[in-house]
């Protein structure tokens, strides 16, 4: 036999744990809801045409919190002694486009420019580190690494211009993690 003394307690006890768990499964899902929130933007912004992701933007008077709000996350942001920044806003998988925003150390934006350029494959040299390359073109569309030929080979798709309206730029880095070399590659279109 049962005291059924008990059971109101035990009735109020297990109310209270059903309450605690539903109000944190409410937090969960409002975390997981925020947290689904901010993956799309992120993928909006990776996305969003230039003319919206650099609307507005405008030198020495933009802030970098402004930039983030506008451009999205960057892909890489580099911090210098002087406290200035360069954000690194790559555009799609295989984009033709990669832009550096430059942060002054006041916070200010000094210059967006876009890395993929003839003007900027130009200044690749051998014996530049692989940190060297990212920082001047930023993150690679490809990167195929040979074991045989002991090379790795970071590629960018870009607007070459021309008979072809667009082609690879591609660093060959040897062993040692330098330029050995670049090259530059058409993009194979298929056919009928």
């Amino acid at each position: 036999m049962t005291d059924n003394r008990l059971a109101p307690a035990r009735v109020l006890a297990l109310a209270t744990v059903v309450a605690t768990a539903a109000g944190a499964l409410s937090a969960c899902d409002d975390h997981r809801i925020e947290t689904m929130k901010l993956s799309l933007k992120a993928f909006f912004d990776s996305v969003k045409p230039d003319a919206l992701a650099l609307k507005g933007l405008t030198p020495g008077v933009s802030t970098l919190d402004q930039v983030r709000s506008q451009m999205g996350k960057p892909e890489m942001e580099r911090l210098f002694e002087d406290g200035s920044r360069r954000l690194e806003y790559p555009r799609g998988p295989e984009g033709l486009k990669t832009w550096m925003v430059d942060i002054g150390p006041d916070g200010r934006l000094v210059a967006i420019t876009q890395a993929l350029s003839a003007e900027n494959f130009a200044k690749v040299r051998v014996g530049m580190s692989e940190d060297d390359v990212r920082e001047l073109l930023g993150k690679p569309g490809e990167v195929a690494a040979y074991r045989l030929k002991r090379e790795t080979v970071w590629s960018w798709k870009w607007e070459e211009g021309g008979v072809t309206p667009d082609a690879y730029f591609n660093v060959h880095f040897g062993p040692d993690g330098r330029v050995s070399t670049t090259s530059r590659s058409d993009v194979l279109r298929g056919g009928r």
